[in-house]
């Protein structure tokens, strides 16, 4: 400690000199902590405040990359069926809503990155899964390359191609929903799931369970008809 001195009247007084002892002073010591203090704030409510716009710019970029696609195309028998297909550019996802003349809606999800389809339908207690095939692709893909250009078709009777196919339920294999991806679990949570496989039709001695008409911008009907595979 460096000695100091002072003047009074009549003798000098030894006094203790402040200048260089950190301990003299605990004021001294708040500047700096207040700095710290404030600094530490500021970088706190950054982080926050970089968190919720990323966050939110996910969420914005997200609901951009949805877009709903209407298309009404008439049936075999001229009534007007109405769908509509929310395409997911992002996640290589369309899924339809159908909905038949007697006013009942199912669900086909198009799982384009893992090359699956999956029926839900409304009169059913189940799921039905099966893999895309290359005419899967070429319809999806021709309703991914028209929904940039527009989000409501009309299709004619007269210009429509249409086709059905019979698919088979394998109910002996049941699939576990847990080892599904997210999107299939959130359209099937809570109902079994069946894999399917396309065979020729069910013959005379099997009846049709039921049936489920998806309709495309390329002027493509299909008509997917499900029925029970022998154990």
């Amino acid at each position: 400690m460096v000695r100091c001195w002072k003047h009074s009247e009549n003798r000098l007084e030894e006094a203790q000199c402040t200048d260089g002892d950190p301990a003299a002073s605990p004021q001294s010591h708040f500047p700096h902590k207040a700095f710290w203090v404030s600094l530490s704030a500021s970088l706190l409510l950054v982080v926050i405040v970089l968190g919720l716009t990323g966050h939110f710019g996910l969420s914005h970029s997200h609901s951009q990359s949805l877009q709903v696609v209407r298309i009404t195309a008439p049936d075999q028998t001229g009534v007007l069926i109405n769908q509509s297909a929310v395409v997911d550019q992002q996640n290589d996802l369309v899924t339809f809503t159908v909905t038949s003349p007697a006013n009942q809606t199912s669900t086909v999800l198009f799982d384009i990155k893992h090359g699956l389809i999956c029926y839900k339908p409304v009169n059913q207690d189940g799921c039905f899964l099966r893999k895309m095939e290359q005419s899967d692709y070429d319809s999806v893909h021709s309703l991914l390359r028209e929904s940039t250009h527009k989000s409501q078709f009309q299709l004619f009777g007269n210009e429509t191609q249409r086709q059905t196919e019979f698919l088979g339920v394998l109910s002996a294999s049941q699939v576990d929903v847990s080892m599904l991806d997210e999107p299939l679990q959130a359209l099937c949570q809570d109902r079994p799931v069946h894999w399917t496989r396309r065979a020729e039709g069910p013959g005379k001695q099997r009846l049709v369970y039921f049936c489920i008409d998806i309709c495309f911008p390329s002027n493509i009907c299909v008509s997917v008809c499900f029925y029970y595979l022998p154990e």
